[in-house]
């Protein structure tokens, strides 16, 4: 079976979604402690927020399968880190909850040839076929533009102090995209009150938006992380705590992102 499910649109817009599968081979899953088995550091929902917004715009959407935990799809091919001297974090193959407790039972972490082989398996086919649509979009519109959805819990403690932003726009300082994008989409996000907001702050882009953004190319780039508390109940277990209203109310001014980048 596949590790994603591709969408192909008609504007030069392709939403990216790579944390948002829960799958875990059942190879695997011996070597995980049970509780990594619920693949609790998901990005839940995603899909069910932005594919409604992905079809009325005719976006090309691409989904990804399996958990974060089998591989992170936003984590360069050689783990090198995203953001030196972080505290926390988690690597290519993580082997901690973001809470720190290890994934693995004893004596059962992956070594480098598991590494190697994951890579090969899950990561490659994701970045070849994000590769792929957006060198057809770039092909059919003269430009290509990325936006990489994901969301995260609001507090964190291992990896962040305090609480996030509820909005934390990433374009890589600016080096991902056209700078009038960056301006564009951070002068939307101050507009609107409902929603903590910034630009460029913690999270400045994963691998997805640092790689792929070439604006010189005519590719175009944009990290979105949002905090769960903008379409979730994050009290409630989260595979049960989608908020309809709460999305109701984000999903708006996500589509206002949307259309201002494809007008950029």
């Amino acid at each position: 079976m596949s590790v994603y499910e591709l969408q192909r649109g008609r504007v030069p817009l392709l939403i990216s979604l790579p944390h948002v599968g829960t799958d875990i081979p059942r190879a695997l899953a011996d070597s995980l402690v049970p509780r990594a088995l619920a693949s609790e550091d998901t990005d839940w929902h995603l899909a069910r927020l932005y594919r409604p917004l992905a079809e009325a715009l005719g976006a090309s959407l691409i989904v990804a399968r399996y958990s974060r935990y089998v591989v992170d799809l936003n984590r360069p091919p050689d783990d090198q880190p995203l953001y030196p001297g972080a505290s926390g974090g988690t690597g290519l193959v993580p082997t901690r909850f973001f809470s720190s407790e290890p994934l693995y039972r004893d004596g059962a972490e992956p070594d480098a040839a598991a590494v190697a082989e994951r890579r090969t398996a899950y990561w490659q086919p994701y970045h070849d076929a994000l590769a792929a649509e957006l060198a057809r979009l770039r092909a059919a519109h003269g430009r290509a533009l990325l936006f990489d959805g994901h969301s995260i819990r609001s507090e964190l403690p291992w990896l962040f102090e305090g609480q996030l932003p509820a909005l934390n726009l990433g374009t890589a300082d600016g080096a991902s995209c056209d700078p009038a994008i960056t301006r564009r989409l951070g002068a939307v996000l101050a507009a609107q009150a409902a929603y903590s907001q910034v630009v460029n702050g913690r999270f400045k882009g994963g691998y997805i938006t640092r790689h792929y953004g070439q604006p010189g190319r005519g590719v175009h780039a944009v990290q979105l992380e949002m905090c769960q508390r903008c379409y979730m109940d994050e009290a409630r277990d989260p595979r049960e705590a989608y908020d309809e209203a709460a999305a109701a109310r984000v999903a708006p001014l996500l589509e206002q992102l949307l259309k201002e980048m494809l007008a950029c």
